[in-house]
């Protein structure tokens, strides 16, 4: 069920996506007159799912969710119809339009897409502002996970700097994007009343890009062992386990908070245990036998009993220039990740994703804040991939134009399609290479 959510998150938002981007191209097109053939959600090869047309345009949407397109009369396209270049051209075609207007009309779908990601972001902050825990809260410290303990972290310690940045935040993105896009190796810790320098080796921060990473709980922040509910049918009802109770050892071992109990619980799989128990002033030895998940049964209290969070609420004003901020450092966290690809200092196999990389990046529940906040991460990523100056994406046309709006002189057709038909084959390319990568992830 999980996956099921996650797969329809990624459908839903590529779908959004899609249509905008394409409306994007369509309006600016039929507000300089220009005939727009077909306008499709998906690509329809051999047949599609559905078609209608209405006026010029023929509407459907295609099989293959590889994205979208809109057919422009008398434009060179990845669909390679050249048969209407051989006649004159027609005053409704793209071809006879001037080159500020084919540029504005080729610019639309990216710009669509900027201005989608922005705007989703101030909404997002407009509604659901921003919550977060200050550092000063982190009274348990954080808990490691076997990579950060690698590293050089221990449970209890408290992040106070990244580099010679003060951490007034706890904010696990914020580290990851601090070691992996801006080469931060240092962090200062808190431990045990003590300031601690802890210098990351660079083979942990290279981990960290890899797709794999996200399963990584990394750094986070310990729950105690009081229990708020017990399930019903579980072995701590059945046990007597009572809400209130506070659980303080395992067969002997010590434990203070939650993790350490699912840790030791993992390797106890319908087996007997001793579990001590703090109820009240009493303390009591109860035996239990977990089920067949090495699970007990009982929930424990929200982290809101623990730790006093902070919310910033922004007006409709005030978020919308926080939205494109938020919005551009997307844009420049992401050049920053494809400049350590080309250094090298990030391995285009470990970091390129197909779309199975892509569905994944959504919840296995369905969280609209976290939708919103994937979807609007997409566009802008959308935005900067199809402005990027490949021919058969939209930055190639953006590139012809720009050297004919120079040069004064239109390229002919014939080198855009030949250049078209190679970019078309490096994308198909590397779309093979990302998507067989998430095939070799999966299955070796």
């Amino acid at each position: 069920m999980g996956n099921f959510i996650m797969i329809s998150q990624f459908i839903l938002s590529l779908t959004i996506l899609v249509v905008l981007h394409e409306f994007g191209h369509f309006l600016p097109a039929r507000w300089f007159q220009t005939k727009v053939e077909k306008f499709y959600l998906f690509f329809n090869p051999w047949f599609s799912l559905f078609k209608k047309k209405i006026g010029d345009t023929e509407w459907g949407i295609g099989w293959l969710p590889l994205g979208g397109y809109v057919k422009i009369a008398g434009m060179v396209d990845e669909s390679f119809d050249t048969e209407q270049l051989k006649s004159e051209p027609q005053p409704y075609e793209f071809r006879s339009k001037p080159a500020w207007q084919r540029l504005i009309i080729m610019l639309g779908g990216v710009t669509v897409n900027f201005i989608l990601g922005f705007l989703i972001f101030g909404m997002m902050l407009w509604y659901y502002g921003k919550e977060y825990i200050p550092t000063s809260e982190l009274k348990y410290g954080i808990i490691t996970d076997s990579l950060t303990y690698e590293m050089g972290f221990r449970d209890g310690d408290k992040i106070m700097k990244i580099g010679n940045t003060n951490l007034e935040q706890f904010d696990r993105s914020k580290i990851i994007k601090a070691m992996v896009l801006d080469n931060v190796n240092t962090l200062t810790v808190e431990r045990n009343g003590q300031m601690q320098e802890i210098v990351v080796d660079a083979k942990y921060i290279q981990a960290l890009t890899k797709p794999e990473a996200k399963e990584y709980r990394l750094w986070s922040i310990p729950v105690p062992t009081q229990v708020a509910k017990v399930a019903p049918g579980m072995p701590a009802e059945k046990a007597g386990i009572k809400a209130e109770d506070r659980i303080y050892s395992i067969d002997g071992m010590n434990v203070t908070y939650m993790h350490e109990i699912h840790k030791i619980m993992a390797n106890k799989k319908n087996t007997a245990v001793v579990l001590g128990v703090i109820r009240g002033a009493d303390s009591l030895s109860i035996n239990l036998t977990s089920n067949e998940k090495g699970q007990i049964g009982f929930d424990n209290k929200p982290f809101s009993e623990y730790y006093t969070t902070k919310k910033e609420e922004f007006s409709l004003m005030e978020a919308f220039p926080k939205g494109i901020a938020m919005g551009w450092d997307v844009l420049s966290n992401y050049v920053k990740s494809i400049k350590q690809m080309f250094t090298g200092k990030v391995k285009a196999k470990d970091s390129l994703g197909g779309f199975a990389s892509i569905a994944n990046m959504f919840e296995k529940t369905w969280d609209w804040e976290s939708f919103w906040r994937m979807t609007a991460v997409l566009s802008i990523i959308l935005g900067f991939m199809n402005l990027l100056p490949i021919p058969a994406l939209d930055g190639g046309y953006v590139m012809f134009l720009l050297a004919e709006v120079v040069s004064g002189k239109k390229i002919d057709d014939k080198i855009i399609e030949k250049a078209t038909m190679v970019g078309f084959f490096l994308l198909l390319g590397l779309m093979i290479f990302a998507n067989g990568m998430d095939v070799i992830r999966a299955w070796f």
